[in-house]
């Protein structure tokens, strides 16, 4: 495969992309199956069905063109926005999903933000990116590198930018989200062929235990909070006045002129 893969589509088509599109599948179904609440929405990657697990009744999937992905199912509730103007109102959404979605974009600081603008209170993002700090990364770089000189041989598509993990969550920070869970994955090297990166599955077993953090891709969630903001349990979890409740007693005050013996 040569550097003509310039597309994200193209390139989930390789084994590489497979393999990454099998990991970040099952930490989203695990991460959405359990949050509830009835607005949710993905922008972007329809490769990846970040929903599916997910019980919400309304839901969405954010498209920045029209156009169709080939072999990949658009659901009719597809929406065609801007990532940084989305059409929904202030604190709309229980849930936004953004596989690679701030790779891709052209201004990633004005996704974030529109993100948290749309999410409720304790609403939550689950993302999904590249990390540049591993063996994908460091591959890539070298390849852009070489590509200056006239060489060079492309790993992963060239079509976004790289956002480290720990700069991800100074942003998120920023903004007043607090991350509940993070963790990488796809430990194994940057090779094509589907033989190879199974000679290599035994650093998915051996890499989050030695080089946790040089993962070739990274997940997290975060949740919205609200300074000053407290959330109200339901009515029946409140304790009810019960007859061991202490009750006021009013005495009678001693007449004047009489004393008690």
């Amino acid at each position: 495969m040569s550097d003509q893969i310039i597309g994200l589509h193209d390139w989930f088509q390789t084994p590489a992309g497979r393999y990454l599109l099998h990991w970040e599948d099952a930490q989203l179904e695990s991460a959405v199956a359990d949050i509830f609440g009835y607005h949710a929405l993905q922008l972007g990657v329809p490769q990846l069905q970040g929903l599916r697990a997910n019980r919400m009744p309304h839901q969405w999937l954010g498209m920045p063109t029209p156009e169709s992905v080939p072999g990949i199912a658009i659901p009719p509730t597809t929406l065609v926005t801007d990532y940084a103007a989305l059409p929904f109102s202030a604190c709309s959404l229980d849930l936004v999903v953004l596989p690679h979605t701030l790779e891709l974009s052209a201004d990633p600081h004005t996704t974030l933000r529109e993100v948290e603008r749309v999410l409720v209170p304790e609403g939550r993002v689950v993302i999904c990116g590249l990390n540049p700090v591993s063996l994908w990364g460091l591959r890539q770089r070298r390849a852009h590198a070489l590509r200056r000189l006239g060489a060079g041989d492309l790993f992963l598509p060239d079509c976004g930018e790289f956002i480290g993990y720990w700069r991800l969550r100074d942003w998120l920070r920023l903004l007043g989200f607090e991350v509940e869970e993070g963790r990488f994955g796809c430990y194994r090297p940057a090779v094509r062929s589907e033989t190879w990166l199974e000679r290599w599955a035994w650093m998915d077993r051996a890499g989050p235990r030695w080089w946790p953090i040089v993962g070739a891709a990274y997940f997290l969630v975060a949740v919205k909070r609200v300074r000053g903001m407290r959330l109200l349990g339901p009515a029946w979890k409140t304790a009810s006045a019960g007859a061991g409740a202490p009750v006021p007693v009013v005495q009678r005050s001693q007449r004047p002129g009489f004393t008690q013996k």
